[in-house]
């Protein structure tokens, strides 16, 4: 047994391959292929899918990302909007809030709160500040000066993530600039040009007017109301009727 696999030839193909960087001809080099080397995975551009970064869904293959688009109105537009330019200068933190709570569906409350506490409370400190203590003072000027400029940098730099999240749902432009610098820059501008912007992509709903159903009223009859040929007398006897003969119990 052992002598005949022994005259058998060798089942086991020692496989090369073409040198990298060598042009395809007749004489051209070979080398040993590495152990796991055929293992590989084979990149097969039929089967490769483009899906959504956002869901993960499998979109089509003609599909084409849309281009971003400008601003409905420009950062200085705060005149277009009465009801916002006044809300923003009085209450940015109410407009912030609002805001937020139409990109990402978080209560106004919270961020409303988060932006009184940061923005409006570093000044009133800032003032506070500067109204007990002499503001000639180097030291204090300083000290002020430090805080507010970066507690300021730093809201603002939070506040602009959702002027991030409004350019991606809605797919707009940095305009005019990075949403960093224009929170950092022009803070009440922005926030009221983020509204505007938000109640422009609002579907438009007509006003149907409602129907008003009135129920029937209820009706009652009462035992009196029944008349008397309706009841049979007492000394009759039911009858009972089977088919078309009629019969009377005696």
């Amino acid at each position: 047994m052992a002598s005949a696999e022994g005259d058998r030839p060798g089942q086991y193909v020692k496989l090369r391959k073409e040198k990298e960087g060598d042009a395809p001809a007749a004489g051209t080099e070979t080398e040993d292929i590495r152990p796991g080397e055929l293992n590989q995975p084979v990149r097969v551009p039929e089967l490769e899918v483009q899906k959504c970064g956002a869901c993960g869904q499998v979109l089509p293959p003609d599909f084409h990302p849309p281009v971003d688009e400008p601003w409905s109105t420009g950062i200085f537009g705060c005149a277009e909007d009465c009801d916002s330019c006044w809300t923003g200068l009085l209450c940015p933190c109410v407009l912030y809030g609002r805001n937020v709570q139409a990109v990402s569906g978080v209560p106004w409350t919270k961020p409303c709160t988060l932006h009184a506490v940061c923005i409006e409370g570093g000044i009133a400190l800032a003032i506070l500040t500067a109204a007990f203590h002499s503001v000639t003072t180097p030291v204090v000027s300083c000290l002020i000066g430090e805080g507010l400029l970066c507690g300021w940098m730093l809201y603002t730099a939070g506040t602009s993530l959702s002027r991030e999240d409004l350019q991606k749902k809605y797919h707009l432009t940095d305009s005019p600039c990075n949403p960093w610098l224009v929170h950092c820059t022009l803070h009440w501008c922005a926030i009221c040009q983020e509204h505007r912007e938000s109640k422009a992509h609002l579907p438009a709903q007509p006003v149907t007017p409602a129907t008003i159903v009135k129920p029937p009223l209820v009706q009652e009859m009462s035992m009196s109301e029944i008349p008397s040929s309706t009841t049979a007398p007492e000394n009759e006897a039911p009858k009972t009727r089977h088919d078309n003969v009629e019969v009377v119990p005696l």
